[in-house]
Parts: C-alpha cells; structure tokens; sequence
C-alpha cells in the first residue's frame, strides 16, 4: 500500500467537521498568538517601569513632571508602553470579537470600529507623550 500523496493527504489530515465543510486551517492563527505572547512579555518590564515613574513622581510638580518626560529614555520607553500596551489590546479585542460575533456583518463592523477606536486612543497617548516630551 502506498502512502497517500497530494490532495488526498490533505484530506487525511481534516477532521470530519473540516471535511463536511471543506474547511481547514486560515493559516494565520499562530502569528497571531506569538504577537499576543511577544507583546505580553514586552509589557511586563514596561508596566514595571510605569509603576516606578508614578512612585518617583508621586508629590512632583508640574514643572519636574515636564523635565522628567522631557529626558529621552523616558519618551522613548513611555512610547514603546503605549505601541505594545494598545497593540495587544487590539489583539485581544479582535480575539473575542471573532470569537463572540458569528454574523459575518457584524463581525466585520465591529472588527473595524475596534480598530478605529483603539487606533484613535493610541494615537491621543501618543500625542500627550510627544507633547511633554517637546
């Protein structure tokens, strides 16, 4: 007996469920999960350095404020804060969305006003930093 080869493989390796709909895999799920992982882990020492800025300003005027943000590494990683914190957050949304949302209509109107909105935040975050930084 011969190994099976080309599309029958393929339909060897479906599930039933695939097969009855002639569906498999959209190929883009594993991107999407190490985005999600990279960000996490890009967000625990970013989150850490937030914490601690709060505690050092803590009782701080508006002026030490203002030089504080204006030092380069503090810009620098407060915007990298905000690229990962509101990618993830977009990642997870569209998760849920996907999941949650069968009717295609729907899903697609809620996938893009997610995106739009959190695009609309994070792009306000990014402004406030770029403003006390300069």
């Amino acid at each position: 007996m011969s190994a099976p080869r080309g599309d029958q493989a393929v339909r060897i390796m479906r599930s039933s469920l695939g097969r009855a709909r002639g569906m498999g895999s959209a190929k883009s799920g594993l991107g999407h999960w190490w985005a999600q992982r990279l960000t996490a882990m890009a967000l625990l020492p970013l989150a850490l350095y937030f914490v601690l800025s709060v505690f050092l300003l803590e009782g701080a005027d508006q002026a030490a404020m203002l030089r504080y943000m204006a030092e380069p590494w503090n810009a620098v990683l407060f915007i990298a804060l905000i690229l990962a914190l509101f990618y993830h957050l977009q990642l997870g949304l569209q998760v849920v969305i996907e999941d949650y949302i069968h009717t295609e209509g729907k899903r697609l109107a809620s996938l893009l006003a997610m995106r739009a909105a959190v695009g609309a935040f994070g792009l306000l975050a990014l402004l406030s930093v770029l403003k006390l930084t300069f």
